[in-house]
C-alpha cells in the first residue's frame, strides 16, 4: 500500500469533536498535497446501501444489449454508456483505445432555468430493474451530503471559514457513474495501451469512490514509486482532488492521475463494479485561485465551473 494514500477516520469531524476533527483536517490537507488520494472511514453511510446500489447496478448490466441499448447515451448523458464511448486519457492528450468499460450514469436534475439542460438532465432508470432507482436515490442524497461535508473539511485544513467551498456549491452539479468492468469472455482482451479507464485526472471538485479490489483494479500515481495499486479497505471511500479542486487551491493539492488497469490473464473472469460521485461546484460559480501563502504564486485566471468541466468532458468523448 503506498504509504503516502492515507485512511483518515472522518468521526470526530462529523461529531464536531474539535481537537479530532483538526487532527483530521491536517491529514486531508497533508494528503492532498502529497498525493491527492486518501482514503476515509467513520462516514457514516450504510454499507447496505452500497451493497444494494451494487446488486441492482449489476442486474442492469446482465440485461441483453439489445434491452440495455434502450437506455443508451453518450458522456455527460444520463443512462446507459455502452463500451467504445469514452477515452480518459483523452483529457491528458494521449489517444488510447477505448476504455473497457459499460457504465450506469445519473446525476442532478433539479433545474433552476433553461441553460440548465445539459447539466441538470432527467435522470432515466430501466423498468427492467425496478429496484435500482430507489437506491440510486438514497446514495445520491448521502453523496451529495458527504461531499459538501468533505469541502468543508477542506476549508477546515486551510483555516478558511467553513463555508468557503460551500458557499459555492447550493445547487452544484454532481454526476454519478456506476461503471461495470466485465470479465475478458465479455469484454476480449485488451489491445495494447487498453485499460479498463485510461490515466487521467478527475475533473472537479472531489471524487467519492465505491471500489471493489481486484487485479485489474485502480492504480494512483506517485512521484516517487510510479504506478501503484490503491488501498483498499471494505468500509472506507476512496477520496482524490478533481482539477477544478486543485486550481482553487492555487495547486496547493494535486489533482493526481490514476487508472483502473485492463482485465488480466490470470483473472479472467474478474467482474468488478464501482460507483463514482463526481462533485463540482454551481453551474455558473466563479472559481478564482487562492494565492499565497495559501496557494503557490499562479497567474490563474478566473473560471466558470461549467465551462471548465465540459472542456475536459469533451476531451474524453469519443466517436
Amino acid at each position: 500500500m503506498p504509504a503516502a494514500v492515507p485512511v483518515i477516520d472522518i468521526a470526530p469531524w462529523l461529531a464536531g469533536d474539535p481537537a479530532g476533527g483538526a487532527a483530521a483536517a491536517a491529514q486531508v490537507d497533508r494528503a492532498l498535497q502529497d498525493v491527492g488520494f486518501f482514503l476515509i472511514t467513520g462516514h457514516g453511510v450504510p454499507a447496505g446501501l452500497r451493497a444494494e446500489v451494487r446488486a441492482q447496478a449489476r442486474a442492469f448490466f446482465a440485461l441483453p444489449d439489445e434491452v440495455k441499448r434502450r437506455y443508451a447515451v453518450t458522456v455527460g448523458g444520463r443512462g446507459w454508456l455502452p463500451p467504445g464511448v469514452e477515452g480518459n486519457a483523452y483529457a491528458e492528450g494521449t489517444q488510447t483505445p477505448p476504455d473497457m468499460k459499460e457504465s450506469f450514469a445519473v446525476g442532478a436534475d433539479e433545474r433552476t432555468g433553461a441553460l440548465d439542460g445539459f447539466w441538470f438532465q432527467h435522470n432515466v432508470y430501466p423498468a427492467e430493474v425496478p429496484l435500482l432507482a430507489p437506491a440510486i436515490a438514497d446514495y445520491l442524497a448521502r453523496m451529495h451530503a458527504l461531499a459538501d461535508e468533505l469541502l468543508r473539511l477542506c476549508a477546515a485544513a486551510l483555516g478558511l471559514a467553513g463555508d468557503f467551498f460551500t458557499r459555492y456549491t447550493g445547487h452544484a452539479t454532481h454526476t454519478m457513474n456506476i461503471n461495470w468492468y466485465p470479465p475478458i469472455a465479455v469484454a476480449g482482451e485488451p489491445e495494447p495501451g487498453q485499460y479498463r479507464i485510461g490515466p487521467h485526472t478527475d475533473f472537479g471538485t472531489v471524487t467519492i469512490l465505491d471500489r471493489e479490489p481486484g487485479l485489474g483494479g485502480l492504480q494512483v500515481w506517485t512521484e516517487q514509486d510510479g504506478w501503484q495499486d490503491a488501498p483498499y479497505d471494505p468500509a472506507a471511500f476512496t477520496i482524490n482532488t478533481g482539477d477544478l479542486l486543485a486550481r482553487w487551491s492555487g495547486d496547493r493539492w494535486k489533482s493526481n492521475r490514476h487508472r483502473v488497469l485492463p482485465p488480466r490473464a490470470e483473472a479472467p473472469d474478474e467482474d468488478l463494479v464501482s460507483l463514482v460521485y463526481f462533485y463540482e461546484a454551481d453551474r455558473d460559480a466563479v472559481i478564482e485561485s487562492l494565492r499565497p501563502p495559501i496557494g503557490r504564486p499562479n497567474d490563474y485566471p478566473p473560471v466558470e465551473s461549467a465551462a471548465f468541466i465540459k472542456e475536459r468532458l469533451d476531451a474524453i468523448t469519443l466517436g
